[in-house]
């Protein structure tokens, strides 16, 4: 049977319920949906969908996040494809809508990360295993604490950009306590100075491992750049949400402890 669906963006999704082709192109939706249990369902993902391991190297990549191979797609047959805003593009969105049923998800806080756990179950018909996922991670909610240090969640290099407002990891530094100042700087990824680096007096520098791949020779440039400010190298896919929540919140809890108080 069809049914019909209002997305989280507010668009009219009518799709073959429950859906037996889908295709993620979205890394923490498509470890939402191999941990409902969705194996055979899911046909296609993008090359930047990693998780989980031993399972999804089975499904053929037929897209990135930025760009798609439309014949690709179209071999694979997806009765649903679901797009998350942020990871892809709405020029994307408008060209595979003109073929398929297109579910656009929005995730910028972990709140949203919760509510689209809960949505993919219900799009999928596993509602169960959706709520046992959510109830699983709420663990994460017992976040350690680092009460008003300020912070810079750095993504890129040649410019530096950092994590701004309205975004899923600043939602989550701030459940941690973190203070990030870049917030009221325009766009969610803004380019930072040297200069505005300095002038944000920040106790830490967090230097992700993705999507630029920092590594320990980069902590000298910016203890170089910021010398009271201590850089600290971190794995990116902590920052994932999805299954890898149910990681994280011990990865957070070991590393945030040997930070500098």
């Amino acid at each position: 049977m069809n049914k019909t669906v209002v997305d989280q963006v507010g668009r009219s999704v009518t799709f073959s319920f429950p859906p037996k082709r889908i295709v993620s192109l979205c890394p923490g939706i498509t470890d939402t949906l191999f941990s409902l249990n969705l194996d055979a369902e899911i046909v296609g993902r993008t090359r930047f969908c990693i998780h989980p391991k031993g399972k999804v190297e089975n499904v053929p990549a037929v897209a990135g996040t930025k760009d798609i191979k439309l014949e690709a797609i179209q071999e694979v047959q997806p009765d649903l494809i679901i797009v998350e805003k942020e990871e892809n593009t709405k020029e994307i969105v408008e060209e595979l809508e003109k073929h398929f049923p297109i579910y656009v998800a929005e995730v910028q806080s972990v709140d949203d990360a919760f509510r689209m756990i809960e949505d993919m179950g219900c799009l999928t018909d596993r509602n169960e295993a959706a709520s046992e996922l959510a109830g699983a991670i709420r663990q994460f909610e017992s976040l350690p604490k680092a009460t008003g240090k300020r912070i810079a969640y750095v993504i890129w290099r040649k410019p530096y950009m950092v994590v701004g407002k309205d975004t899923y990891i600043n939602s989550l530094l701030e459940k941690m306590g973190f203070i990030n100042p870049f917030t009221e700087a325009d766009g969610r990824y803004p380019a930072v100075t040297a200069d505005e680096f300095l002038r944000a007096e920040l106790d830490f520098v967090f230097l992700s491992s993705e999507p630029f791949p920092f590594k320990e020779k980069h902590l000298k440039e910016f203890l170089d750049m910021m010398p009271e400010t201590e850089p600290v190298l971190i794995d990116g896919e902590m920052f994932w949400y999805g299954p890898r929540m149910l990681e994280a919140s011990v990865y957070f809890q070991e590393h945030l402890s040997s930070l500098r108080q």
